[in-house]
């Protein structure tokens, strides 16, 4: 086999769900109705991977409707799982049709799920000498890791890593990746509800393993061990051999290796041109589809000809009513309503990390860390104050990172002329032209420093700007970057001042040691959130975008928001007086071209007079409560349709 092949096997629901818990709080619902969130996702990560690792195979795994042989074998496996979302079931079916349209196999076999196909192949794949990336998340997914197979999943800095034999060994503390299996057959999974052994943690397990070598040579010596954990293993004998039955990943699924089908092909790009304009992915469209349909075929990014024959179907209807069945959610990157919640996601948390978080509360503590500070050539800032507008927000804190792992926090007292002592302190900080600034809306925090006489000099690097830069049409809060680019679950500030409502504190609510570890993470992952969105910039060839026009505009804006802006106002009083009369005619001419009057505003009305009365189309597009679609994405379709759309 050409040692240059790359096979790429991704597990879809892994995606999916990831995609969709990540917009929880802010799903991305198209003019329809439609929730997109999960459709988005899928396609965002899987343009990464064929534009980063370009790929000379791939297949995407899903699970089969219906119980697999574990189900059947043990009825509590994912018992414990919510019912999946509705937005989910849905989006599967449209999602099924992206990926018919990029021209990848879908892999799916009744009975088995997703780990035990992609295990079948990727170890059939190795053994031809195939190099073989599993696109998970998963840890079970490290038991099949070999000299050819590697796990391809999300990492704490953004982006993907690749394991190998290697990680894989150091991150369990296992002499052989098989042993993953054992692992997790003693200390369980409660994603997967595998229970284990009552009592038995990550810890005790991989002691145990690394003694014993295997759950099986573990159960025939018992007599070695002591106490508690001897009564604990001898009790759950047999809780622990089917723990490691239902942690076993399967490769003797009937299904075979065709490395032919899985070779990676053009897509067809007018079938994702008409999926993405349905799903009104407009940003998608020019990012992945730059180029115009022509002829019988499209211009690729290569510029070459694409035939249109062996054309995906179109899906029809793309927002269906109905879905199969759906696995639970595995592997999401949970952000929880509630911060009560946060343990049940699988993201990194301040718990997990060895870190150096101090607080700076007195003078001599000060001048220590401003001289240490000044010899670092970035600086990582942030601003903790008592409220959201920063003309009018008092002060509380100030944190600091330079390294990683470690950051400052220097609490602000509420008495003025204190407060201004030891902001003036720290201006050599923030005054210092050859240092970085580094800040998540950076704007707010120069705008409350120099409102207590302090103005950040030098160049600056806003991660807020830099995501937007990079995907505009995805959030850009710390919360969702961290988790995206970190696999990280930040401290919500929710945890510290309580939920929105007339009950809520503020900062200066609080005592200083409870508000320092939430002060200096901020600055902390700002600080890792650069590192990495810094390499994405370089990447995607934006960084004169960010550097050279994006961030130059950053300390204007701070002065038009501190000084404000002169207006004009007889000028606005006389545009206003024209730009109304305009108006006013062009709604005159509306009602005679379309015979009566009717509230322009009223999407309801719109539709009426367009579909009802003029019937500019045969068949209009309704929401799901039966009102037509009088979208401008719409109304810009059928301009030409009648002069009274054109105004």
């Amino acid at each position: 086999m050409d040692s240059g092949n790359k096979l790429f096997l991704l597990d879809a629901y892994a995606l999916i769900y990831r995609a969709y818990y990540a917009f929880i709080k802010n799903p991305r619902i198209n003019s329809k109705g439609f929730n997109t969130s999960a459709i988005l996702g899928f396609v965002n990560t899987l343009e990464e991977v064929l534009k980063k690792e370009n790929p000379t195979h791939i297949g995407v795994a899903f699970d089969p409707a219906g119980p697999t042989f574990r189900h059947e074998a043990f009825e509590q496996y994912k018992a414990q799982r919510e019912e999946t979302p509705e937005a989910i079931r849905l989006s599967v079916p449209i999602i099924k049709d992206i990926i018919r349209a990029y021209r990848i196999p879908i892999l799916e076999v009744a009975g088995y799920e997703a780990d035990d196909v992609i295990g079948t192949l990727a170890t059939e794949a190795g053994r031809q000498g195939i190099t073989t990336y599993m696109m998970t998340p998963d840890k079970d997914y490290g038991q099949l890791v070999s000299d050819k197979v590697f796990m391809y999943r999300p990492k704490h800095t953004g982006g993907f890593e690749v394991m190998g034999v290697e990680e894989v060994k150091a991150k369990f503390d296992i002499q052989s990746p098989a042993q993953v299996i054992d692992m997790l057959g003693l200390m369980g999974d409660s994603s997967d509800n595998i229970p284990g052994c009552p009592g038995v943690g990550e810890k005790t397990a991989q002691k145990l393993v690394s003694e014993f070598g295997s759950i099986e040579n573990l159960l025939e010596h018992t007599d070695q061990l002591k106490g508690a954990l001897k009564t604990k293993v001898e009790t759950n004998r047999e809780m622990i051999t089917f723990s490691k039955f239902l942690a076993t990943i399967k490769i003797d699924v009937p299904i075979q290796l065709e490395m032919d089908a899985l070779v990676r092909e053009e897509a067809d790009e007018n079938s994702l041109r008409s999926i993405f304009e349905e799903l009104e992915f407009r940003t998608l469209i020019d990012r992945v589809l730059k180029k115009d349909i022509s002829g019988n075929g499209i211009t690729s990014a290569t510029g070459s000809k694409v035939a249109t024959g062996k054309s995906a179907p179109s899906p029809l209807p793309l927002f269906p009513e109905e879905g199969g069945g759906m696995q639970g959610d595995l592997f999401a990157n949970f952000t929880p309503d509630e911060p009560g919640e946060a343990k049940k996601s699988n993201l990194e948390t301040l718990e997990s990390l060895t870190y150096s978080y101090q607080p700076i509360d007195t003078e001599e503590k000060r001048q220590e860390i401003i001289q240490k500070l000044l010899t670092s050539k970035i600086l990582s800032l942030d601003t903790e104050t008592t409220g959201t507008e920063p003309m009018d927000a008092e002060l509380v804190g100030m944190s600091f990172s330079i390294a990683e792992n470690e950051a400052f926090y220097v609490p602000v007292p509420s008495d003025q002329d204190e407060a201004l002592k030891i902001v003036n302190e720290f201006r050599p900080v923030f005054e210092n032209e050859n240092s970085l600034k580094v800040g998540q809306n950076i704007k707010y925090d120069m705008i409350v420093l120099q409102n207590y006489g302090a103005t950040v000099k030098g160049p600056l690097f806003d991660t807020m700007i830099a995501h937007y830069v990079l995907q505009p049409e995805l959030r850009h809060g710390m919360d969702y970057l961290a988790e995206i680019y970190l696999h990280y679950q930040t401290i919500h500030i929710d945890e510290l001042i309580g939920p929105k409502g007339k009950n809520q504190k503020n900062m200066r609510d609080l005592d200083p040691k409870d508000v320092y570890l939430y002060a200096c993470e901020d600055a902390d992952v700002t600080l890792k959130l650069k590192n990495v969105l810094e390499k994405e910039l370089k990447e995607n060839d934006a960084e004169r975008l960010f550097y050279d026009i994006e961030m130059p505009l950053v300390p204007v804006l701070v002065n038009i928001e501190r000084n404000g802006v002169l207006l004009d106002t007889e000028a606005l009083k006389q545009s206003s007086a024209h730009f109304t009369a305009q108006m006013e005619q062009i709604e005159k001419e509306i009602y005679e071209l379309a015979g009566e009057t009717f509230n322009i505003a009223s999407p309801k009305q719109v539709g009426e007079v367009l579909f009802d009365k003029l019937k500019i189309v045969e068949k209009a597009k309704k929401t799901k409560t039966g009102q037509y679609v009088t979208s401008e994405e719409v109304l810009e379709s059928l301009r030409h349709k009648h002069p009274v759309v054109e105004k």
